[in-house]
């Protein structure tokens, strides 16, 4: 199960890039109370779904070469935009390393079907059901940003 295995360690692996680059955003944006406190809380939802595919890991194995969500998060989220629109681009960063993580536990789920692997079938269920919550704040929280970043002269 080869390329089970890929997709078992682009899902910890990209969970562990997500939870840290909530820490970072949160973090960054301190100041904004709902993003700090949102952000620590979804970077915990990470680290609970990573404990809970570890028994995955240690069945199917992980590659180790798995490095696109290390690329993303060097790429866009090693480090806080400042204002206003920074927050925004920082969210929508966030945004599309969730979708990684989101799409990666569909096709988790997928395999765990046509092996009939029901323990991990209810995990990728569990945790792709989490990371849509996540990508719902993202995207509201992207609504309530965008008008006073866009719009409101620095």
């Amino acid at each position: 199960m080869p390329h089970l295995s890929t997709y078992v360690g682009l899902a910890d692996h990209s969970e562990e890039t997500l939870a840290d680059s909530f820490r970072t955003i949160a973090d960054g944006h301190a100041h904004v109370a709902d993003v700090f406190h949102t952000c620590r809380m979804l970077a915990g939802w990470c680290d609970d779904h990573r404990s809970r595919l570890s028994e995955a890991v240690e069945r199917y194995g992980e590659q180790d070469d798995v490095d696109e969500p290390e690329r993303l998060h060097a790429a866009g989220l090693a480090e806080p935009r400042e204002g206003e629109i920074g927050l925004l681009r920082d969210l929508q960063d966030l945004h599309v390393l969730a979708t990684l993580v989101q799409t990666t536990w569909v096709v988790i789920a997928q395999g765990a079907q046509g092996l009939r692997d029901e323990e991990l079938l209810e995990i990728a269920q569990h945790c792709r059901g989490e990371t849509e919550r996540q990508l719902s704040w993202l995207t509201t929280r992207m609504k309530t940003a965008a008008p006073q970043a866009l719009i409101v002269a620095p």
